[in-house]
């Protein structure tokens, strides 16, 4: 079975609230989309969604009833910290582990596109540059730049990344993408209700690291 499809997100209400709990358990599965790309490099992403989901749990965890929906725990957090908000707590742990679901999103929906480079039409270099350039980039300083222009100079073969995502069954290319843009419906939506959510609070931050 796909990797993905084992850990689908939900189908958000018309309202767009993201339930915390389900949420919570669904993203938790996300890191170990980072060993499917192979390179050590990728840890870094992997550590810092893993670091983010575990504040935002911790914070969840405090008072379930209260934090039902992810939009209450930021409303929450803006309203006990109004000096230092949106750069504190879970508010903070949400907005970077957004943009690495975007990372994701992008990297798995340019696949899904078919988009690459005709040149080397089994590598996803293409398409992990896309998702970096896209998702990350503009939040990382020369230095984190650097680091993940490695990474992307090591990113895998799409034969051997598509494996990886079918738990190393031998699957049919389209067969894994139907897979793929399965995925992606619902946690595309998922992510953008998260930005959109940031926008309409106005808790978008653009520092640097």
């Amino acid at each position: 079975m796909s990797l993905l499809l084992d850990n689908q997100f939900i189908e958000l209400p018309p309202d767009k609230a993201i339930n915390t709990k389900l949420f919570l358990d669904a993203v938790s599965h996300i890191p170990s989309f980072f060993d499917c790309l192979g390179s050590n490099v990728f840890s870094v992403i992997k550590s810092d969604i893993n670091g983010n989901i575990m504040k935002i749990k911790a914070v969840y965890l405090k008072d379930p009833a209260k934090y039902v929906y992810l939009q209450d725990i930021v409303q929450a957090e803006r309203e006990a910290h109004a000096a230092e908000w949106p750069k504190v707590g879970a508010t903070l742990a949400l907005m970077w582990l957004k943009r690495g679901l975007r990372f994701i999103q992008i990297l798995l929906q340019s696949l899904a596109d078919g988009e690459r480079d005709e040149n080397n039409p089994n590598l996803i270099r293409v398409n992990v540059t896309k998702a970096y350039e896209q998702a990350l980039k503009k939040y990382h300083g020369w230095i984190v730049q650097k680091i993940f222009h490695v990474a992307l100079l090591a990113a895998p073969y799409k034969s051997n990344f598509l494996k990886a995502l079918s738990k190393g069954e031998e699957v049919k290319e389209e067969d894994c993408l139907i897979n793929v843009r399965q995925f992606l419906v619902n946690y595309t939506a998922t992510v953008d209700a998260i930005y959109e959510m940031y926008t309409n609070l106005n808790a978008e931050l653009d520092y640097t690291v």
